[in-house]
């Protein structure tokens, strides 16, 4: 059983780690609140961008682009999966790394893996077929840098070396809620059934200035790296909104094992003062004898 010294020690030792997460949960405060900033502003854009490019790539007739060829016979694939190069993030990593293992036990592709941050790949990298790990000047890439890894897997992509690219981030919600997820970025065009339904809802052409095909041209580049991007906001603001929820957790548990420690360490004080205050009234009784 502790002693009166021993809970002081652990109360000082409580103490202290209350202020380092105190002061981790400041900053990812800051850093989310410029991450979110960020991710609000792009995700609208990106995601309206995608949803364009497919529907008038869909909707053109006689138009090709590397980045719209599908090649279901190719099943070569490569899988980025985003994540953080830090911990204490509460289960952002191993629920990532949780949604990447089901999506390989039920996929039918030969996929490689790469990573950006390098916590789930020290989770799951034993267990796949290890491709490329990122690394880069500061602990969140830029955009030109992101550009240049999708640039580079763009190229194996319109060789035919691989016929697919896939990529896996937790997709921000709030603070304290994000979504693991599993999206393909090339080929950008849709499935069959999905052409159909939009040839459907849009029976007519669009004009269009200057043509369509120097529009899409210049376009569906800008809207790969565009989610490429966009899929990076998210799992930045994602972590950060992880951290300071796990470091908010964190305070609060600190603050109720002192709370108790210091009951604890309170009623050993009281028992010894009583102990000592009935020694000495037995002694005096003695005296009296």
């Amino acid at each position: 059983m502790a002693n009166i010294k021993d809970l002081k020690k652990q109360i000082k030792s409580t103490k202290g780690t209350l202020k380092i997460t105190s002061a981790m949960k400041l900053v990812s405060a800051a850093k989310l609140s410029k991450a979110q900033q960020a991710i609000t502003g792009a995700r609208p854009y990106a995601d309206e961008l995608e949803e364009t490019i497919k529907t008038v790539g869909a909707l053109v007739q006689n138009y090709e682009h590397s980045y719209l060829k599908t090649n279901d016979e190719n099943k070569q694939t490569i899988l980025l999966v985003i994540s953080a190069n830090k911990g204490l993030c509460g289960g952002y990593n191993s629920v990532l790394a949780k949604e990447v293992r089901r999506f390989l036990v039920e996929t039918e592709l030969d996929v490689k893996v790469s990573f950006i941050g390098k916590k789930v790949k020290e989770i799951i990298g034993t267990e796949v077929n290890m491709g490329e790990f990122y690394t880069f000047e500061k602990t969140d890439p830029n955009f030109a840098e992101l550009q240049e890894v999708g640039n580079k897997l763009a190229t194996l992509f319109t060789t035919g070396e691989i016929g697919r690219i896939l990529i896996a981030y937790n997709s921000f919600n709030s603070a304290i809620s994000f979504d693991s997820t599993v999206k393909q970025v090339l080929p950008l065009s849709l499935d069959e059934n999905a052409k159909a339904k939009v040839t459907e809802q849009f029976p007519f052409d669009f004009k269009y200035d200057p043509n369509a095909e120097e529009i899409l041209d210049t376009l569906i580049p800008e809207t790969y790296v565009s989610t490429l991007w966009t899929c990076l906001l998210n799992a930045v603001a994602a972590e950060h909104g992880s951290r300071m929820s796990s470091m908010d957790n964190a305070v609060s548990n600190c603050k109720e094992a002192i709370k108790t420690q210091t009951l604890k360490m309170n009623k050993l004080r009281q028992a010894a003062i009583t102990t000592e205050l009935i020694e000495v009234v037995s002694g005096a009784e003695s005296l009296k004898g």
